[in-house]
């Protein structure tokens, strides 16, 4: 009878630890920042028998491994599937993933006490936008962290938001918004980076002291200030021209696992879960029925626009460049000051330089003004070159000296164009000797027609036997006036820049378009 019992007994616990072979797995391609969630996924199996097998990759990365109609997974769960979704448009592929939000968190920029003082000081009304975070980086009073926009969604989507506010134009970013200048002095900025926001979070930690911004999730922000390991809590600053909000998308990537996917979605989105995924995440519930937790503000403003062509946002990450490389560049600016120059087109020329050097206080004039640590030649030229001056910036008094000596009144009669290039290489034969490697450009600003010195030929005999270094420098002729436009087309070409009509727009915006491109 006993033995009876106990067999009974041992069937009976067998039976209910088999309750396994009725769990259903699915495989899940998810963004590393929801390693997080992890804790609460055994309540998910327990709940609806689904188990999810995580692989994690930072966001973009994830994106780009997912190809239609060939998926690996039966799921993917990403911060944002805003990059996948334009590849997915560019394939032409007619089969869309389910996708449902789970969750909500902007990204935003945590800023030290003293410093957020210092931008709301210098905001109109007091409330900071991105230019204004730009401004600041540029000139050297923020120095920020931020994931790599090639791999993670919270450094692609800072990105889109900063080129958005440059753009000015409030609307989602074209190819003719996107200019390599426009985030130049931003980046500078830019002292910490990583491959994924979690690892960023800890690199902050470490190198706090030397920081004074981090832009990234608004819940990392704030389970960073709860962490109990910043030596100063940071002051969430939401950038008065918006903000990207990443949405926690999970996409049926199987269609045969849809009934998995509806009992996931389900349980994720049910009232208890919200609250659970608030309460260890500090990510924002998708409903109104989780009473918010207090630091999560009821209004996170302006939501930005994600581009609709993934050429844009390959272009913008591209111009953005590796956060890890120096930013250093040294343009070359050589400016005609012959006698045709007199008058309102020096006037003209003399605004751009001082837009460049901090008068522009525009929303989109903070993106392209001279930035801490940008080293420039300026020459004018006549007959032959009157004056030189090299510049590291660093602060006003830099730029002053700057803005005085385009201020000379030091013109002359004629205008020897090709032999001021000539020596304008020369210069840039020196740097390229001095700093290898370190990118150069040429802007050469012009209203008339060669009248002395050498001739294009010969400009363009010596140009073929410099160093391949130097060959590598562009040049960018900026016409007004009676300007050859011909001769002045001819050279851009032959040093790979471009030519800019600033007959067609105003100078400044011109000067500032190609500006160290």
């Amino acid at each position: 009878m006993i033995l009876a019992l106990c067999l009974a007994l041992l069937a009976t616990a067998t039976a209910c630890g088999s309750g396994d072979k009725d769990t259903t797995t699915l495989r899940v391609l998810a963004s590393s920042e929801l390693r997080d969630m992890e804790p609460l996924l055994d309540d998910l199996r327990r709940d609806t028998g689904v188990e999810l097998d995580m692989e994690y990759k930072a966001t973009v990365d994830a994106g780009d491994g997912l190809t239609p109609g060939n998926y690996r997974h039966d799921l993917a769960w990403l911060s944002s599937d805003r990059y996948f979704q334009l590849r997915l448009k560019e394939s032409r592929s007619t089969a869309k993933p389910l996708a449902t939000t789970t969750m909500l968190s902007p990204v935003v920029v945590g800023v030290k006490p003293d410093t957020a003082k210092a931008l709301r000081k210098r905001a109109k009304g007091g409330q900071v936008s991105w230019a204004d975070i730009a401004d600041a980086a540029a000139a050297g009073s923020v120095r920020f962290g931020m994931a790599d926009p090639k791999h993670t969604n919270s450094g692609l989507s800072a990105l889109v938001g900063v080129a958005t506010a440059a753009a000015g134009t409030g609307s989602a970013l074209r190819a003719e918004d996107v200019s390599c200048d426009r985030l130049r002095g931003f980046r500078t900025g830019q002292k910490l980076t990583a491959d994924s926001s979690a690892d960023l979070r800890e690199r902050y930690i470490a190198h706090q002291d030397r920081l004074d911004a981090l832009i990234t999730y608004e819940s990392e922000l704030l389970s960073l200030n709860a962490g109990g390991k910043l030596h100063q809590k940071l002051e969430i600053i939401y950038p008065k021209d918006g903000m990207v909000l990443s949405d926690y998308p999970l996409l049926l990537l199987d269609p045969a696992k849809r009934e998995a996917y509806d009992k996931v979605v389900d349980w994720l989105k049910s009232p208890s879960t919200q609250k659970k995924i608030m309460e260890r995440t500090l990510r924002r519930p998708i409903g109104a029925e989780v009473r918010r937790d207090p630091r999560l503000r009821a209004d996170i403003g302006n939501a930005l626009y994600f581009p609709d062509q993934r050429a844009v946002v390959d272009q913008l990450v591209e111009d953005y460049g590796d956060p890890r490389l120096p930013t250093a560049h040294h343009v070359i600016f050589l400016l005609d000051f012959s006698t045709s120059m007199r008058g309102p087109r020096v006037a003209s020329l003399r605004a751009a330089f001082a837009g460049l050097s901090g008068a522009d206080t525009s929303a989109t004039g903070k993106f392209v003004r001279f930035y801490q640590g940008e080293r420039i030649s300026v020459m004018r030229f006549g007959g032959s070159v009157l004056g030189e001056r090299d510049i590291t910036v660093g602060g006003r008094k830099e730029l002053d000296s700057v803005r005085s000596f385009v201020a000379t009144d030091d013109f002359d009669d004629s205008t020897a164009i090709w032999s001021a290039l000539d020596h304008a290489y020369r210069k840039a034969s020196d740097i390229a000797r001095d700093h290898p490697g370190q990118p150069i450009s040429i802007v050469l600003m012009t209203d008339g027609e060669n009248t002395s010195g050498i001739t294009r030929q010969e400009f363009e005999r010596r140009y073929a036997a410099r160093a391949e270094a130097v060959r590598g420098v562009p040049t960018f002729p900026l016409r007004f006036g009676e300007a050859d436009t011909a001769e002045l087309t001819r050279a851009a070409r032959t040093t790979g820049g471009r030519m800019v009509d600033a007959g067609a727009r105003s100078l400044p915006d011109a000067f500032k378009e190609i500006r160290g491109c």
